[in-house]
């Protein structure tokens, strides 16, 4: 296997580092603690550069969407030590499991049982999250609030490691305070501890509402270029 250097320039990883202590600053005003709050790095249509670079400035945690781009980054980047937690946060194509399995550390983005029984042959026990479809548009992901008190009971008994619940909030605050609320009590009344909520544009909103979890592209590395081909 071909490894790439685990070294960036020192521009890219002292920017990556300023900007997250700018996100640390965010999570504190916003009355969070930062020590608390597990910043994951989306790296989605960044080369391996990116990785490299939050690695660097102290994340360990490695956000992608697509399943062929995160197959083909880790290649890229080879052997670490420590490796990377890789989390998936796309729709899950259970024609591509396979392929992720070895590699992803936790699937945040499970919205069905037929999904889990998927994973849990390729990898059994991962440790999942359940998204939560939290605004009700056409063709987004995740599962209807009143079906996760079903879905996660069902995915237990596949034998995955069902750690909480994820949600992507609609535009504007009132909408994403809504959305967390929301997910914020179905894991309280579940018994999970990890709630992933928050991104770059309502992270304050995620923090108020007790995301344990915020995934951060923008915010981290700039404004994302041209799909990279993969």
């Amino acid at each position: 296997m071909t490894t790439i250097s685990t070294s960036p320039p020192s521009s890219a990883s002292d920017g990556v580092a300023e900007r997250l202590h700018s996100v640390r600053l965010r999570i504190e005003q916003a009355g969070g603690d930062p020590s608390a709050v597990r910043v994951v790095a989306v790296t989605k249509g960044f080369g391996p550069e990116a990785v490299v670079a939050a690695r660097a400035a102290g994340l360990h945690d490695i956000g992608e969407n697509y399943a062929d781009e995160l197959v083909a980054k880790a290649a890229e980047l080879g052997d670490t030590s420590p490796p990377p937690t890789w989390h998936f946060l796309g729709a899950i194509q259970r024609n591509k499991v396979a392929r992720l399995a070895p590699i992803v550390g936790m699937w945040q983005s499970v919205s069905r049982v037929e999904e889990g029984a998927r994973i849990a042959r390729f990898a059994p026990g991962a440790t999942v999250l359940v998204e939560v479809d939290t605004t009700g548009l056409p063709g987004r992901n995740g599962c209807p609030p009143d079906g996760v008190r079903a879905l996660v009971p069902q995915l237990r008994d596949t034998g995955l490691d069902v750690r909480g619940l994820m949600t992507v909030a609609a535009p504007g605050p009132s909408a994403a305070a809504s959305a967390f609320e929301t997910v914020r009590s179905l894991a309280d009344e579940l018994g999970l501890a990890e709630r992933s909520m928050g991104m770059t544009d309502d992270l304050e909103a995620a923090v108020r509402a007790g995301t344990t979890m915020v995934r951060i592209g923008r915010a981290l590395f700039g404004e994302r270029p041209a799909k990279r081909p993969v």
